[in-house]
């Protein structure tokens, strides 16, 4: 067998270790070919005696290489290049190329692919959510809470608490339906607030609520299912709910929610398996479901077996008139399955959603979590847990409603005074924005380019239109920015009118 020849060199001014630069040198050496498997090595000693290294640092460049599976170390005495290694195709060496691996360019990573993906539905012609927004940019189309006034000292001594108290239990495995003492909290929340009676076993917790219309999609859809859907709507359910193969059909949105009538066509034409709908506020017009229309809808669930999927995501928010129940509330017949979330309450980076619905759903949204999550951030849900049986959950709720209702007139008032004529809108009775028609003759996507420019960011219809169209409407939020915020972005809309 030819002596190896060490063909690389050490740089003791790189940060990497000199074991390393020897281990990435001999690994370089298998790659290219110039050691083969079954190859023996030279001995430690006259390896560092060549590099006029410390011989540990030769063991430890055979010892990392031995781990990774690049050497062997016999009992009968030496060091062998593995003959387990994968078959590395020589690559030719011109001057100047044998040098450590360390001091050259990673290899680029690969834009193909080796194997073979799943199939997705079919693309659908409607842009993707917003990317992220210039610095300075005010954003009057987000819709979340505004989380600089997320009471986070409270957060962190709950959570701190639930971890010294039962620390070991909490960071251990976990029930995938999420920790009693949340369901059991977050039941009774519900029950008082509500009117929800499911108790801790007709509820899981779930990731946020995406995580929840994703599982209820995987339990109660297939390929070929049909599901009607808003016309007007949220994108990120449609995605979940087509990625079972369901197929998505629109139903029209008037001012008192989803038309009855087209849905209930709908069902003489198809066979339906589920409805998805927000009927507390509607999404994004904000508008609640008629009474009326809430009873018709529960009817013909009832008369013919559809799953009515409620996303009720902004429960807490509603100003004026009485509070408006969820329709799970008035459901006798175990046909609602009703998604919630603390996202709007608290802070969406705590991804806290829940479902809640009979028991035997319960059970299967288990199983499907179980083969995508496992469970949920048990110390999180503890820390949660507290908060809500200490009442802070629920007095921050009331905080925010009034807040939030201030920026909603203050935003009201500023459009008026700025805007007049540009904008037709209602000041809605709850939710976190305000649907804004846009005047005739303006277009409303190059406005929202314009206003963009000014750096004040506003939401289109086409986002939520389900087929993307260019619509005449805005969606402006008032709940992340304070009222001067919201009166410098009202002056910058204005300025690009």
């Amino acid at each position: 067998m030819a002596t190896w020849e060490v063909a690389f060199s050490l740089d003791p001014a790189l940060e990497t270790p000199l074991f390393l630069q020897i281990a990435r040198g001999i690994a370089d050496a298998i790659r290219t070919g110039r050691l083969r498997p079954g190859d023996k090595l030279p001995g430690t000693r006259r390896l560092a005696d060549t590099l006029a290294v410390h011989r540990n640092t030769v063991i430890a460049a055979y010892d990392e290489l031995v781990a990774e599976g690049w050497l062997v170390s016999r009992q009968t005495g030496g060091t062998y290049v593995s003959a387990a290694m994968p078959d590395v195709t020589p690559r030719p060496l011109t001057e100047g190329s044998q040098r450590s691996l360390l001091a050259a360019a990673p290899p680029a990573p690969p834009t193909t692919l080796g194997y073979a993906l799943a199939d997705l539905p079919p693309d659908r012609p409607y842009p993707q959510r917003p990317k992220d927004l210039p610095p300075g940019t005010l954003n009057l189309g987000g819709t979340d809470a505004d989380l600089r006034l997320v009471p986070v000292e409270a957060l962190g001594r709950a959570y701190r608490r639930a971890l010294v108290v039962a620390g070991p239990a909490l960071l251990g495995g976990g029930d995938p339906r999420g920790h009693l003492a949340l369901r059991e909290a977050l039941s009774e929340m519900l029950a008082a607030t509500r009117g929800l009676t499911a108790g801790p076993e007709g509820m899981i917790l779930t990731r946020g609520s995406q995580m929840a219309l994703y599982l209820v999609a995987k339990a109660l859809l297939g390929p070929g299912d049909v599901v009607a859907v808003e016309q007007l709507g949220y994108r990120p359910a449609w995605e979940s709910l087509a990625h079972t193969g369901a197929r998505l059909i629109p139903v029209p949105i008037d001012a008192q929610g989803m038309d009855l009538d087209a849905l209930e066509a709908l069902a003489e034409r198809e066979t339906l398996r589920a409805v998805y709908l927000t009927p507390h506020h509607h999404y994004p017009t904000t508008v609640t479901l008629h009474p009326g229309r809430r009873l018709r809808l529960l009817a013909l669930a009832r008369a013919r077996g559809i799953a009515v999927i409620e996303d009720d995501y902004d429960n807490e928010f509603h100003y004026e008139g009485r509070p408006v129940l969820p329709l799970a509330a008035s459901d006798t017949a175990g046909v609602v399955v009703y998604a919630g979330t603390l996202s709007k309450i608290l802070a969406p980076g705590l991804r806290q959603g829940f479902v809640v619905g009979p028991p035997p759903l319960i059970r299967r949204l288990a199983r499907h979590r179980v083969s995508l999550d496992l469970q949920g951030d048990q110390a999180v849900e503890a820390a949660l847990a507290a908060l809500i049986n200490e009442r802070e959950v629920q007095r921050h709720a009331l905080r925010m409603r009034r807040i939030y209702q201030a920026r909603r007139d203050h935003l009201v008032a500023r459009l008026r005074a700025d805007l007049p004529g540009a904008l037709a809108f209602s000041p809605p009775a709850g939710g976190m924005a305000i649907w804004c028609r846009v005047a005739d003759g303006i277009d409303a996507e190059a406005w929202a380019e314009r206003a963009l420019a000014r750096g004040v960011s506003v939401a289109t219809a086409s986002r939520f239109d389900f087929d993307g169209r260019a619509l005449p409407f805005f969606r402006l939020g008032f709940a992340g920015l304070a009222e001067p915020e919201l009166s410098e972005a009202v002056a910058r809309l204005a300025a690009t009118s």
